[in-house]
């Protein structure tokens, strides 16, 4: 599933783009926002794949809003001005879509983004050494890290795997920038596979896991993120 904004200060695009992002199973619409500031404010407590971004909007454009950006979702530019096409895609913009936004031009446009990312998936794995074995394993089948001695252990829905003289320090560091988070000296979780969490814990599954004391501010920082995505 991708997390998908909307930011356009023209109600009309915005619902157009609603009714594009609906027909496709793939693409949630997390929020649309009607400027670069209120924008902003979202994403800091939102977490977003894909950025649908109108370039003309009051105050801050759209290329000076994502240009100020340290972190910068791949985003789509929509707007009737070809003229920034250009500039836009200095950005590294994925595409750029001319108002008004056909449904046509639109799947065109996420169909690639589908594609690029299922391949970027698939290729998601790491490679461990158990029982005398080479193991390749995909990350988004990984629910958490054990820490056991000088060891670990790699829980998967219905396997666990012991990896030799492999710490979950080693594992936190080389997996931080993969969904992965440490929240106890004993564990690291992977984010994706949080079904609820408490203040003292994160559930994975049936398996409720400690946060520790040392790891609580960056449980904070995801848990926030967990929170936001709340319905109701």
């Amino acid at each position: 599933m991708i997390n998908c904004m909307i930011i356009d200060d023209e109600p009309l695009a915005i619902r157009l783009l609603e009714n594009h992002i609906s027909k496709i199973a793939e693409l949630k619409l997390v929020a649309t926002a009607a400027n670069a500031l209120e924008a902003y404010r979202i994403l800091q407590t939102q977490e977003v794949d894909l950025l649908f971004l109108d370039i003309r909007m009051p105050d801050l454009n759209g290329i000076e809003f994502l240009r100020s950006l340290n972190k910068r979702p791949p985003t789509v530019f929509t707007t009737a001005y070809r003229e920034f096409a250009i500039e836009g895609f200095e950005l590294e913009a994925v595409d750029y879509l001319l108002k008004p936004v056909t449904f046509e031009r639109f799947f065109k446009s996420v169909d690639r983004i589908l594609r690029k990312a299922k391949k970027e998936n698939e290729e998601d794995f790491v490679i461990f050494k158990s029982a005398g074995f080479s193991r390749k394993l995909l990350l988004k089948d990984i629910l958490y890290f054990e820490s056991i001695g000088n060891d670990s252990k790699v829980v998967l829905r219905d396997e666990i795997i012991t990896v030799s003289k492999m710490s979950v320090s080693e594992l936190a560091a080389g997996l931080q920038n993969k969904g992965f988070l440490r929240i106890h000296r004993s564990f690291v979780i992977n984010r994706n596979q949080v079904t609820a969490i408490s203040h003292q814990e994160v559930l994975i599954g049936k398996t409720a896991v400690p946060v520790g004391r040392s790891f609580r501010e960056a449980f904070e920082d995801f848990a926030r993120l967990f929170s936001a995505k709340r319905l109701f």
